[in-house]
């Protein structure tokens, strides 16, 4: 056996590693759907994920909601008509109050690659993030789930095509961070809940 042999074997050996390796500087990443993409950064970010096949799963797991957190008996803020249904059929006020226990909303938009939830005035008037309750529940689709803020917009633009909504922003963080850096600066963690319903 040669010095270069010796010397470079091992090297072949390492190079020979490398190309069985999947991951290659030269493949692009392996993309996951949307979908899962959006599960796994909103469970990264403290987020509690309930899936529902049906209404009558979302009306059972927002009851299941209700009694985990001890909300009976409780004023909520709801601004969505469409939405009082559910508070409704459990014996809950509704208010625009500035102490409710929870917010009952829908959302704009689901933020795949970052696992965030997109509003609008049209879920929450006016209110800024950290005006918003502590507590929130929100109603989406799998429709909702887009890949970026940028689809997020543009979904928005061509939903509303000229009676934009004001007050566009994203909720994040759903859990209070251990350590705080520059990139959590003026967010509001919330305890975030989100029935998504099955509709593709």
């Amino acid at each position: 056996m040669s010095l270069f042999k010796k010397i470079f074997g091992a090297v072949n050996d390492v190079s020979n590693e490398e190309k069985n390796s999947e991951t290659s500087p030269f493949l692009p990443e392996k993309q996951l759907p949307v979908d899962e993409l959006f599960m796994l950064n909103f469970r990264k970010n403290g987020g509690k994920f309930i899936y529902c096949d049906n209404m009558n799963e979302v009306h059972e797991q927002f009851l299941n909601v209700l009694e985990e957190n001890d909300w009976f008996e409780c004023e909520a803020m709801c601004l969505e008509p469409k939405l009082y249904g559910l508070l409704e059929e459990n014996k809950l006020t509704y208010t625009k109050s500035p102490n409710p226990k929870f917010l009952l909303a829908s959302c704009e938009n689901l933020i795949a690659d970052e696992g965030s939830v997109l509003f609008s005035s049209n879920q929450i008037k006016q209110n800024k993030p950290n005006e918003l309750p502590a507590n929130i529940v929100i109603f989406a689709t799998t429709s909702q789930i887009l890949g970026n803020k940028s689809d997020g917009l543009r979904e928005i633009k061509k939903k509303y095509d000229r009676d934009y909504p004001t007050n566009i922003t994203t909720i994040k963080y759903f859990e209070k961070v251990k350590e705080e850096d520059f990139l959590h600066y003026g967010s509001s963690a919330k305890n975030l809940y989100l029935l998504l319903l099955e509709d593709l």
